[in-house]
């Protein structure tokens, strides 16, 4: 697979962390960002930076051109969630698929499955959630879908559990393992075209992606 992965949503608090440790393990990530004066930090984690915008399709082909994989860790803050969470995501997809791009993960959300039945203040979200996790699944793009819990800013420990539906549990996940998932998923086979919960617990990354993969 081509190298270079595109990290959409690269400055913010998951993001960097993606963009991170793709350098780290010598994959060539293109930080993707909105504002130009974000691209010296991105540069200093080791990503390319290129300014495109979700909400504006045609920002997005000369992000995705010659990627092999996105990322997408992209979030609206509860700005904009209809506008980015969903229709940005389709967008990017959308462009994926023109491209050609082998290989799509999204970071998505418990809860997603069943938007009805979650908090008042997050339903909106997590319905644009569900809907931009079903656009992927209906695409041709090559995906896996990764529903953290509540995220935390705590150093990653490395270790998780996951399944295809956690629901009876709680808990929560640091960033950085959640930013590792992603980044685990773009050539881990167990996964590809695989939807999982994940929350902190006591195995390894792969251990608990290929569990997740061969029961989901």
């Amino acid at each position: 697979m081509n190298d270079t992965v595109l990290v959409a949503g690269s400055h913010g608090p998951t993001g960097q962390h993606v963009t991170r440790l793709l350098a780290e393990r010598d994959a060539e990530p293109r930080a993707m960002i909105r504002d130009e004066s974000q691209a010296d930090e991105m540069e200093s984690l080791g990503g390319e930076p290129v300014v495109a915008d979700l909400t504006e399709p045609d920002s997005l082909e000369s992000a995705v051109e010659g990627c092999g994989a996105i990322v997408f860790a992209a979030g609206s803050n509860g700005e904009d969630v209809y506008g980015v969470d969903r229709d940005g995501a389709i967008n990017l997809i959308d462009a994926a698929e023109a491209e050609g791009v082998d290989r799509f993960v999204m970071l998505s959300s418990m809860g997603a499955d069943d938007p009805e039945s979650g908090p008042d203040a997050l339903r909106d979200y997590l319905i644009a959630k569900a809907e931009a996790d079903e656009y992927l699944r209906q695409s041709d793009l090559s995906s896996t879908i990764v529903r953290p819990g509540e995220l935390t800013t705590e150093d990653g420990s490395g270790e998780l559990r996951a399944a295809d539906s956690l629901e009876m549990a709680s808990g929560d996940i640091p960033r950085e393992d959640v930013a590792r998932v992603l980044v685990t998923a773009i050539d881990f086979e167990p996964v590809s075209g695989k939807t999982f919960e994940i929350l902190s617990g006591d195995e390894s990354i792969e251990d608990a992606l290929e569990a997740a993969g061969t029961n989901g």
